[in-house]
């Protein structure tokens, strides 16, 4: 198995960038989700109320996040000192504001009033300690560093949609070119290139899967949720890829070999 591709997702919920290599730091991928959008009570927003949020592009430019409105030029993100404490699911978490002209572009597109915010170093939202024993923190993603998907299962669930979809609907960091289909639900942990990353539960998919990454549009059919629940369901919920850690400050590439270690 390799490595089929990788991506990054600076402002978390809208669009990802597909990159060669992924560094990782503490937080998990390099400038992965350490933004995010907020609302006028600090509550983070997502597609899954504001589908239209798909269309939002975001690229790095000289190590600095632009963030692409339509209609409007790449406006680059800078942090303010203006500290204010944000909500992403039930944790609450610090952050530093920022300075105002790309929150104030999003919410002309969006239509209602939103908030860019940056988590900074200092900041410390532990990663549930339910599945993992060890104090490690995580940026503003759901709940884990790292989403790992696997190519063969896209493959099986498209063959049972009328219109097939494309990995992005997922938003994983590292897809992995697998032997077999939903293999990924027994992989515990992973050696990719020079790195290691432990498997640690399975990702519940939601609403967010049926917007289009293309249109910013939810399927009125709520495809491929539909469809996936129909043999994807789990205690967990319906799932689709599988929740991970990094276990150390490693850099992994395009085409690395993907080996599992621990098989359960």
């Amino acid at each position: 198995m390799q490595v089929h591709s990788l991506f990054i997702y600076p402002v978390k919920s809208l669009a990802g960038i597909p990159v060669q290599q992924i560094e990782f730091d503490d937080f998990g991928p390099v400038a992965d989700r350490r933004w995010m959008i907020v609302d006028e009570a600090g509550e983070f927003v997502t597609q899954r109320g504001l589908p239209r949020l798909a269309l939002v592009k975001t690229r790095l430019e000289h190590g600095q996040v632009r963030v692409e409105v339509p209609g409007q030029c790449g406006l680059p993100l800078e942090m303010t000192e203006q500290q204010l404490t944000v909500g992403v699911w039930r944790d609450r978490a610090m952050a530093q504001a920022e300075a105002g002209r790309v929150s104030r572009a999003l919410s002309d597109f969006c239509g209602r009033t939103l908030r860019l915010v940056y988590m900074p170093d200092s900041s410390f939202r532990r990663v549930d300690p339910e599945r993992v024993q060890e104090s490690r923190r995580v940026s503003f993603a759901d709940g884990f560093p790292l989403l790992v998907t696997n190519t063969r299962s896209l493959e099986d669930l498209n063959r049972r949609l009328a219109e097939p979809v494309t990995m992005n609907r997922f938003r994983p960091n590292i897809v992995v070119d697998g032997n077999l289909p939903w293999e990924e639900d027994q992989w515990r942990t992973l050696a990719v290139g020079q790195g290691e990353m432990r498997l640690v539960k399975p990702c519940a998919r939601c609403i967010m899967t049926t917007v289009d990454p293309e249109t910013g549009e939810a399927s009125d059919l709520r495809e491929p949720l539909r469809t996936l629940a129909g043999f994807r369901r789990t205690d967990d919920g319906v799932i689709f890829g599988m929740n991970g850690i990094h276990t150390s400050h490693s850099t992994i590439r395009v085409g690395d070999p993907v080996t599992v270690q621990q098989p359960e």
